[in-house]
């Protein structure tokens, strides 16, 4: 397990590592974009593991890549009248680029224009995020739309090819991958995979997906020509007009993923003065989406029995009207925004919206109902994690209650578990995909490191907001006793808050921090209003005047001369207030507007020339902050001034990749938090305009209600004992051990012997038999199972810090990535777990350890899935 430190070190590095080739900036004049020229291009932004980035001004400067900086490739070329040009990538490089004239990003759209040989082309990635509609949202498809025009008054002939890498069905390239040409009526249509899919096994964030299928598809009216192949061949038929031969129907497979691709023609004869359009559509269906409480979800558009061949079909069948549906609703927000803020503000918006979607999912619960868990991109890879969907709110609330409840109801219902044994909010669910048990800080074991007033007040303030959308408090209701239990934790330890971490985490613990006092004093206002739409009159008297004494005291206790302090007892400091917002937004009415002012002009004089500060500790800030900032005064003049330095470094920031969120404002250059949806809270400036907020809230059709519980934890039984249930002792090396080492026959016998875990004192989730605290161990042991063990069912049950290699005798069981802090079955490899019997197994691990905690520990378990009521009450 990582420290605090250690773990913002890390992510820096996966960060710089990811998106090491830093390159100059084209100016907007240069490629006349509307409205920003983006650090980094949104082109197919569905969810955490199907979004990927174009990190170049130009589309054939650099290739496409995934949010962590990996490749996933896609590639596109253009024949005219015989020349090919690439559109999109860096290969073949012996082809030039087409010359690229714009490039436009805006909500749900990516639109490059390019323009040479007497044709102009455009390029559009349409990815339909359309917010009334979750069943619609939470679709795994982007639209690639083509149109040809020739400029010069003649004919011309043009062919098209799109490619998608295989390496988009993996996490790393050297995994095995498939390919096959799709059956499927009224459609020409093409899937890869890989080899072996490796369904919810992994956890984490610097990871990719490795199971489900990657379809490209075109509507066969359109004469469209599939093919698989590697990508070599594929470009050079293209190059050479050899469609027959680019077109094989035959299933293909290759041992890495780099060395197959899947291609989808188009050809275009004779294109004049009238524009001549195509399109495909590129979607991943993962099968099963998400790990809740250990139960698989499947992807809400599955929720009803669609699958990847009807999911294709309806795309194809509704292109005309979604894409029409985009662009009106493209128009729309763009004007609000720009209303709200100028065209900076709109252009901000544009880049956050998309992105702020893709970092998390949607899945049906057991009554269909819609859950969203949203992913901690590039920090530690945690799900669900209040203080990011807190700063994510806006965005999602703006869209209405569907939205709102989606990403709130499996917190909740964690929280108001068993499970849960604290007095305030948990952090996360878990490490993404898998929500199954808070992993940050002490976890569910203890207090080490939690949030409390940070995670308690977020939820107070969501569900007041969410009760002022709907005008009730029945949603707050399902939950009652579990938020009164919060406002009391807050009432006793809020005003003045002990030494603990908030959402900044990465500054560190600190005591007595005035702007998490802030939150607290709203978070209790918001309590009464709650109180109050409930008709408990007496208690929202009561909390309203505990609000309003406190809200006093910190007017006078935070004071710092012509600003108000970092925290109260460090004089000459200064932060920003942005959990203040909720006191105009929520009509709380608890700060004088002199508080405010008194702020924003010390902010003003504050800020560097890309944005304001965090506070006066570092030149680093957050982006998300400042926007909230911003919306203090309602003042268009102060927004639009601490709004336009943000504008100014995603224009400028020489960091390649999606929008981040933590950067210095003296010089423009990341620290880290790439793609996260916290960028969600750009658009807090909207719900301040309350006609606005209750047009796009009202459209909600999704109607989200009568969610399922939380599914109950399965039954798990012990048939090969762990530390946590029996400690058993093995044989152990921390030198390289020979060739063969985790082999049947493999004589360890001059290896150490040890009890189990392996690992230092202190890493959570720990139990230390044996101190482990050098970089590599590999441990090995002979076992027998449990009489009457289902070796159909047996399961690895393991707690690994860091990286493992599990093998049961001697073939590769499971590989685990990062750290877990708790013990978790594991599904096997079929291979390896077609290797066991009742007696005479050979169990064999290695582990890695790069920084803070280490632990290993490896035993056997069933897992027997409880029967769920579905149409049980939501759990309180």
């Amino acid at each position: 397990m990582r420290s605090l430190l250690a773990a913002c070190v890390a992510l820096l590095a996966f960060g710089s590592q990811a998106y090491a080739d830093e390159k100059p900036r084209a100016s907007a004049a240069e490629l006349h974009a509307t409205p920003i020229v983006a650090p980094a291009t949104p082109l197919v932004t569905c969810d955490p593991y199907f979004s990927i980035w174009s990190p170049a001004d130009r589309l054939t400067d650099a290739d496409t890549a995934h949010w962590t900086g990996k490749p996933h490739r896609l590639t596109s070329l253009a024949s005219i009248d015989g020349k090919v040009f690439r559109l999109m990538g860096k290969e073949p490089a012996d082809a030039p680029a087409l010359e690229q004239k714009s490039v436009t990003i805006s909500m749900t759209q990516t639109t490059y224009e390019f323009a040479g040989e007497g044709v102009k082309l455009t390029l559009t990635f349409t990815t339909p995020a359309l917010p009334e509609d979750i069943d619609l949202l939470s679709r795994p498809i982007t639209y690639v739309t083509y149109k040809a025009q020739a400029e010069d008054g003649k004919s011309h002939d043009v062919r098209l090819m799109f490619e998608a890498s295989a390496e988009l069905t993996v996490d790393v390239p050297e995994q095995g991958v498939v390919g096959n040409v799709e059956a499927i009526d009224g459609l020409t249509a093409v899937r890869l995979g890989s080899k072996e899919q490796n369904t919810l096994r992994k956890k984490g964030d610097d990871i990719r997906i490795d199971w489900g299928y990657l379809y490209l598809a075109a509507p066969k009216s359109e004469d469209a020509v599939t093919a698989i192949g590697a990508p070599a061949e594929l470009r050079g038929a293209f190059a050479g007009n050899a469609k027959a031969a680019a077109a094989s129907a035959a299933d293909k497979s290759a041992d890495r993923a780099t060395n197959l691709a899947a291609a989808v023609t188009f050809d275009l004869p004779k294109v004049g003065a009238e524009p001549v359009e195509r399109f495909l559509v590129i979607a991943y269906d993962d099968l099963l989406s998400i790990e809740y409480m250990h139960r698989p979800l499947k992807a809400f558009w599955r929720r009803n029995g669609l699958e990847a061949a009807g999911l294709l079909t309806e795309a194809v069948r509704d292109y005309a009207t979604i894409t029409e549906r985009c662009d009106k609703f493209d128009a729309e927000l763009q004007k609000d925004l720009t209303a709200a803020g100028g065209n900076d503000y709109y252009a901000i918006g544009a880049l956050a919206y998309r992105q702020c979607f893709a970092a998390g999912k949607f899945v049906a619960d057991a009554n269909g109902q819609p859950l969203q868990f949203s992913k901690e991109n590039h920090s530690n890879g945690c799900i669900a994690t209040s203080d990011i969907f807190y700063p994510m709110s806006p965005q999602f609330m703006l869209f209405g209650p569907s939205l709102t409840k989606s990403f709130l109801t499996p917190f909740m219902n964690y929280a108001a578990s068993e499970r849960w044994k604290f007095p305030f909010a948990p952090h996360d669910l878990g490490t993404y995909p898998k929500a199954n048990g808070q992993v940050y800080g002490g976890g569910e074991l203890t207090e080490d490191n939690q949030m409390p007033v940070e995670e308690s007040g977020n939820v107070l303030l969501l569900m007041a907001a969410l009760a002022k959308m709907e005008g009730n408090a029945d949603y707050a209701s399902l939950y009652w006793p579990t938020l009164v239990k919060w406002a009391e934790y807050l009432k006793e330890q809020g005003f003045d808050p002990p030494n603990q971490l908030c959402t900044d985490d990465f500054a560190g613990h600190m005591a007595h921090n005035v702007n998490l006092s802030a939150k607290a004093i709203c978070g209790l206002g918001a309590f009464a209003q709650l109180c109050e739409m409930r008709g408990e009159t007496k208690l929202a008297q009561e909390y309203r005047q505990i609000a309003e004494q406190y809200a006093a005291r910190w007017v006078k206790e935070a004071a710092d001369g012509d600003h108000f302090r970092l925290a109260f007892d460090k004089p000459d400091t200064w932060s920003q207030k942005y959990n203040l917002v909720w006191d105009k937004l929520l009509g709380l009415e608890l700060f004088p507007d002199d508080v405010r002012r008194k702020e924003m002009d010390f902010y003003l004089k504050s800020q560097n020339e890309y944005g304001l500060p965090l506070d006066n500790r570092n030149v680093y800030t957050k982006l998300d902050w400042i926007l909230w900032t911003a919306t203090l005064t309602q003042d268009r003049k102060d927004f639009d001034a601490l709004a336009a330095p943000v504008y100014k470094f995603l224009s400028a920031t020489p960091s390649r990749s999606p929008m981040n969120d933590w950067f210095r404002t003296n010089d423009a250059t990341k620290v880290g938090f790439t793609a996260r949806p916290v960028v969600g809270g750009v658009f807090l400036q909207l719900l301040y305009n309350y006609g606005v907020w209750k047009k796009y809230a009202s459209r909600d059709v999704t109607k989200a209600k009568d969610f399922a519980p939380m599914p109950k934890p399965p039954k798990i039984t012990t048939v090969l004992p762990a530390a946590i249930s029996k400690p058993v002792v093995w044989r152990y090396t921390t030198t390289k051990p020979a060739e063969g080492w985790q082999g049947v026959k493999f004589d360890d016998a001059k290896w150490k012997e040890g009890k189990s875990g392996f690992g230092t004192r202190g890493t959570p989730g720990a139990i230390i038999g044996t101190v482990w605290d050098s970089p590599e161990i590999w441990i090995r042991r002979e076992f027998n199972l449990r009489k009457g063990a289902n070796l159909a069912e047996v399961q690895l049950y393991v707690n690994h810090d860091e990286d493992a290699e599990i093998y049961v005798n001697g073939v590769l069981a499971a590989t685990c990535n990062g750290y877990n802090g708790q013990y978790e079955a594991m599904q096997m490899r079929d291979e390896a777990r077609a290797t066991l019997k009742p007696t005479g197994n050979t169990l064999a691990v290695k582990c890695r350890q790069s920084t803070g905690g280490q632990y290993i520990d490896v035993g056997m378990v069933t897992v027997e899935q409880v029967d769920d009521a579905k149409t049980a009450a939501v759990q309180r």
